[in-house]
C-alpha cells in the first residue's frame, strides 16, 4: 500500500517528518517496507538569492552574484531575461546532476566564470515553461533545500497491508490510524471542502430511475448494493495540479479530470468507482446481471475477454459495459467528447470478484479492494464526495437525486471485551479508561456509551464494530487492537509465572523437537520432501488421486525419499551428505485407511567431517558411524539402556529393539550412484503412531499418556555445574564370546557401576594370538567421578572387582590377562 505523506497530512495535519510518521505506522499499524521520495532527483537543488546582476555587452546573457547559503557569493552566467536582484530562484551548484542527466560544471562563458546554474521549471522537470528561470515566492533563507520550499517533494510511504485489513488500503484509512496515534483530529483535506451537496437518494430494492437514467439490479448475490448519480455538462480535460500530485504521490498517473476523481476516491477512501459516458449507454439504462456463457467484452486494457455465467456484468440495455468489480469496457469509457456521465459506486461479493479475477487473469486496483471487502455503509457519502468533486473541477451539475438500489448489508455484530481477560492475555492490567480511549480512537464505541461503560462494575464492555473493520469478530481481536495501539514495546519483557492455557504440548511434538535438535547439533541437515514414491501395490499404499503418475504411492520408509534426495545431490556432483528427515510413513492395515506413524530417517555418506587444511582428506562414513548415530537417536527417544542393537539381521547391519519389539534398523542404502560415490548408510527409527492420545484422569489436573508417550516424555533440562573434582579412569579389557553383543555388556556395566560412573566408552576390539577362537577382546574405558571429593584408589578397585564378578556371573565374560 502506497501512502502519500502530503495527502496523509491533508487528513491529519501532523508535524512529523515522513520518516517519523512511517516509523510510527510501522510500529503500530503495518510493517513499513520503505520510503520513496517522488522528486528525489531535486534533492541537491537549493534556494538562492540574486545579490548583483549586470548585462554582458553584445549578448542576452547576464553576470550575477548569487547567495546560495554557503557563505561565499557564487558567480553565475544566466541567459534568462527575468533575472531580478533580490529575487529567489532554484539553484544548482557545480557538480549537481540535472533531471535530464546533465552535470553542471564550472566553466567560462564570454570571459566570465559561471559556477552553477539558475534553473527554469523545464530544467527541473516541473513543466514546459523555459523562457525564464523559476521565480520562488518564499521567505526561506538562501541554502534551504528546494524540496522544503516547493510542494513537490512528496514522499511515498510503503506499508505491507495484510489481507485482513482492507480498511488500510486507502489514505483515509491510514489517516484514521495516524489520528489515533498522534492525537490529532482527522479532518477533510482542503480540496474536499465546500463541495456541492446531493439530494436524498431514490431507493429501490430492484429498480429505480432518476436524472434520465435507470438502474435495474438482477444479480443481488453478486452485487448487493448499487448506487449511482447522473452528472451533466462536464468538460473533460487535464486535471488541476493538486490532483495530479495527489495521484503521483501514490504512484498513479493522471488520465483526465473525471477519471482522476474516481482514482482519487479509490486511493483516498478505498472505494473503487467507475464513470460511464451516459450517451454511450443504450437506453440510458444500467442492468446488473449475470454474464451469459460465452459473452465477450473488450475491456479498458484493449483485450477481448470471454465471460462465464458465474461472473457479474454491468450492462446497458443491449450489451455489457463492465466486468463487475474488476474493470470497465472500452465502449463506455470517458473521452474528451463526454459531456454527460453516470457515476457508479457499488459493492460486489468478494468471492465472486476473486473467482472472476482468477478466471480472466485480470487483477486491478478495484478487484484487489473488492476481494478484501469495502465499507458497504459508506457508499452514499462517498458518492456525494465524488460527484461534488467532479462538478468542482470539471463543471456541470448533478441531475436529479442519486439512485440507491438493493439492500445495504447489516451492520457488524457487537463484540464484548473483559478487562480481566485483556490483563491475562497481555500480562498487564489496563485501566478501563485506557481501553475505552484506545478503542474509541479507531472507531470502536461502547454500545451503551462511554459514561455507562466507565460507571459499570461489570467485567465486560460491549463495543460496536465500525463498518470498515470486517476483521474484528472476537474478544481477542479487540484485545489485539488495544495492544497494538498501546505499542508492543510498552509491555514488560520479563517472563511471567503463568501461561495462557493448561494443555501441555503434545508429546510427539516434544520428542521430534529434541531429536531434531540433537541431529542438527551433530551436523546434519533436515530435508522436507513430499511423502510420495514410485513404490508398488504389494508393499505400498496407493493414493487414489496422486499428484504425479510416477509417484502414486505413500512411502513405507523415510529412507525411500532420502535416497532420492541423495541421488539428486550425486547427480550434481555432491557426494558428502548428512541428511535427516522426521515425517510420516504408511503401512497397510486391516481397515480402509493405512496406519500412519512418525519416523526419523538419517542418511550419511562421504566425508565424516568437512575438509580442513589440517585434514585435507577426512575419513569416510562407515557402518560404525551409522551405528553411533543410531545409538545417539535411540538414547534421545527411549533413554539410555532402554534399547538394544542386534547385529546382522536379515535386512540390516543392526536392528534397534526395545525388549522384543523392533523399532528401527541400521544398514546400507542402495542408490543409483556414480562409480566415485562412497557407500551410503541409513538409519530409521520409529517414534510412534499418530493416533496416540492424551487422556486426563477424572478429578485430576495431571495428564497421563500411553505407555510409549510416558517413556518418551521429555524430562526438563536442568542446570548442572561443571565438575571441579578430577576423574578416575579405569580400563577394562574383556574376553567376550561372539554370541554376546557389546551393547549387552555396556548395559550391565552401566547398571552395576553405581552413581559415580560418569561415562562408558568402547575404544578397542582385538582378535588374535591369545584370544580364543569364537571370541574377541573388547576394551572399555570407564570414568568415575565424585561431585565433591577425590576418589580413593581403594574405592575404584572395589568397584572394578564388583563389575568383573557381575560380568562373569551373568554373561560368562572374564578379563583379559595378557
Amino acid at each position: 500500500m502506497n501512502v502519500s505523506h502530503e495527502w496523509l497530512r491533508g487528513f491529519v495535519p501532523h508535524g512529523l517528518s515522513a520518516n517519523g510518521i512511517g516509523e510510527l505506522l510501522g510500529r503500530h499499524v503495518a510493517t513499513l517496507d520503505g520510503l520513496h521520495r517522488r522528486q528525489a532527483a531535486l534533492a541537491p537543488f537549493v534556494v538562492a538569492r540574486v545579490v548583483e546582476s549586470e548585462n554582458i555587452p553584445e549578448t542576452k546573457l547576464s553576470f550575477n552574484k548569487v547567495d546560495d547559503g554557503s557563505g561565499t557569493l557564487r558567480d553565475v552566467v544566466c541567459g534568462a531575461p527575468n533575472v531580478t536582484v533580490g529575487a529567489m530562484y532554484p539553484f544548482a551548484r557545480a557538480g549537481t546532476t540535472m533531471p535530464s542527466g546533465l552535470v553542471i560544471e564550472k566553466r567560462k562563458i564570454r570571459g566570465f566564470t559561471s559556477n552553477g546554474m539558475l534553473c527554469s521549471a523545464r530544467e527541473l522537470g516541473l513543466g514546459d515553461e523555459h523562457d525564464g528561470i523559476l521565480a520562488l515566492d518564499t521567505t526561506a533563507v538562501p541554502g534551504t533545500p528546494l524540496l522544503e520550499v516547493m510542494p513537490i517533494g512528496d514522499v511515498t510511504i510503503e506499508l505491507d497491508v495484510l489481507a485482513n485489513r482492507p480498511d488500510l488500503l486507502s489514505q483515509h484509512g491510514v489517516a484514521r490510524e495516524a489520528s489515533a496515534l498522534t492525537g490529532i483530529t482527522i479532518e477533510k483535506p482542503e480540496e474536499l471542502r465546500d463541495l456541492s451537496a446531493i439530494a436524498a437518494p431514490v431507493s429501490g430494492a430492484r429498480e429505480a430511475s432518476s436524472g434520465g437514467a435507470t438502474v435495474r439490479l438482477e444479480d443481488a448475490a453478486g452485487c448487493p448494493r448499487y448506487t449511482a448519480c447522473v452528472i451533466r455538462g462536464v468538460t473533460v480535460g487535464p486535471s488541476p495540479e493538486w490532483l495530479v500530485q495527489r495521484l503521483d504521490g501514490v504512484g498513479a498517473r493522471s488520465i483526465n479530470n473525471v477519471v482522476d476523481v474516481t482514482n482519487y476516491m479509490l486511493h483516498g477512501f478505498g472505494q473503487p468507482m467507475h464513470a460511464f459516458d451516459l450517451d454511450t449507454l443504450a437506453g440510458r439504462t444500467i442492468v446488473v446481471r449475470r454474464a451469459t456463457a460465452g459473452e465477450t467484452m473488450t475491456t479498458l486494457d484493449g483485450a477481448t475477454r470471454t465471460l462465464s455465467s458465474e461472473m457479474t456484468v454491468i450492462a446497458d440495455a443491449e450489451h455489457g459495459v463492465a466486468v463487475g468489480g474488476v474493470m470497465g469496457a472500452r465502449d463506455s469509457e470517458i473521452s474528451g467528447g463526454t459531456t454527460d456521465l453516470l457515476l457508479e459506486v457499488a459493492v460486489f461479493d468478494p468471492r465472486r470478484v476473486r473467482a472472476t479475477r482468477r478466471a480472466l487473469g485480470l487483477s486491478t486496483d478495484a478487484s484487489y479492494r473488492f476481494e478484501r471487502g469495502v465499507d458497504s455503509q459508506a457508499l452514499l457519502s462517498l458518492l456525494s464526495l465524488a460527484a461534488g468533486l467532479i462538478v468542482k473541477i470539471a463543471g456541470g451539475r448533478i441531475d436529479g437525486a442519486p439512485l440507491d438500489i438493493g439492500v445495504a448489508p447489516p451492520g457488524l455484530r457487537p463484540v464484548a471485551l473483559r478487562p480481566s481477560r485483556a490483563a491475562r492475555l497481555l500480562g498487564v492490567a489496563l485501566a478501563r479508561e485506557e481501553i475505552l480511549h484506545r478503542l474509541e480512537s479507531v472507531g470502536f464505541h461502547p454500545s451503551l456509551g462511554a459514561a455507562v461503560a466507565l460507571a459499570s462494575d461489570r467485567d465486560e464492555i460491549l463495543f460496536d464494530v465500525p463498518s470498515w473493520r470486517h476483521d474484528v469478530t472476537r474478544e481477542v481481536d479487540l484485545i489485539e487492537e488495544v495492544a497494538r495501539l498501546r505499542g508492543f514495546d510498552g509491555f514488560p519483557d520479563e517472563l511471567r509465572p503463568f501461561r495462557p492455557g493448561r494443555v501441555p504440548d503434545d508429546p510427539m511434538y516434544l520428542l521430534t523437537k529434541r531429536v531434531r535438535e540433537r541431529l542438527v547439533a551433530a551436523g546434519f541437515f533436515e530435508a522436507k520432501p513430499m511423502p510420495f514414491v514410485k513404490g508398488d501395490d504389494e508393499t505400498h499404499v496407493r493414493v487414489e488421486n496422486p499428484l504425479a503418475e510416477d509417484a502414486p504411492h505413500l512411502r513405507a520408509s523415510v529412507l525411500e525419499t532420502l535416497a532420492r534426495r541423495a541421488e539428486y545431490n550425486l547427480n550434481h556432483g555432491e557426494g558428502n551428505l548428512r541428511l535427516f528427515e522426521i515425517g510420516s510413513v504408511f503401512s497397510r492395515s486391516g481397515s480402509a485407511l493405512p496406519t500412519e506413524s512418525i519416523a526419523v530417517g538419517v542418511l550419511a555418506m562421504g566425508a565424516r567431517r568437512p575438509v580442513d587444511f589440517t585434514e585435507p582428506r577426512p575419513p569416510k562414513h562407515d557402518e560404525w558411524d551409522a551405528k553411533a548415530i543410531a545409538e545417539n537417536i535411540a538414547t534421545e527417544v527411549f533413554g539410555a539402556g532402554q534399547f538394544m542393537l542386534h547385529e546382522n539381521s536379515a535386512d540390516a547391519l543392526w536392528t534397534v529393539a526395545v525388549g522384543e519389539r523392533k523399532v528401527g534398523r541400521v544398514g546400507r542404502i542402495a542408490l543409483d550412484a556414480p562409480v566415485w560415490a562412497s557407500p551410503a548408510f541409513g538409519i530409521e527409527i520409529s517414534l510412534g503412531e499418530t493416533d496416540q492420545r492424551i487422556v486426563a484422569r477424572p478429578g485430576q489436573n495431571a495428564w497421563d499418556h500411553k505407555a510409549d508417550d510416558e517413556r518418551r516424555a521429555a524430562a526438563p533440562v536442568r542446570f548442572r555445574p561443571l565438575p571441579t573434582m578430577p576423574p578416575a579412569e579405569v580400563d577394562l579389557a574383556l574376553i567376550v564370546p561372539d554370541s554376546v553383543a557389546a551393547a549387552t555388556i555396556e548395559t550391565l556395566i552401566r547398571r552395576t557401576g553405581g552413581e559415580l560412573l560418569e561415562s562408558v566408552r568402547l575404544f578397542d576390539e582385538f582378535r588374535g594370538n591369545d584370544v580364543p577362537v569364537g571370541a574377541r577382546s573388547l576394551a572399555w574405558r570407564l570414568t568415575f567421578r565424585h561431585p565433591s571429593r577425590t576418589l580413593r584408589d581403594k574405592e575404584i578397585d572395589g568397584r572394578r572387582s564388583q563389575l568383573l564378578k557381575a560380568l562373569e556371573a551373568e554373561l560368562g565374560v572374564r578379563p583379559r590377562t595378557q
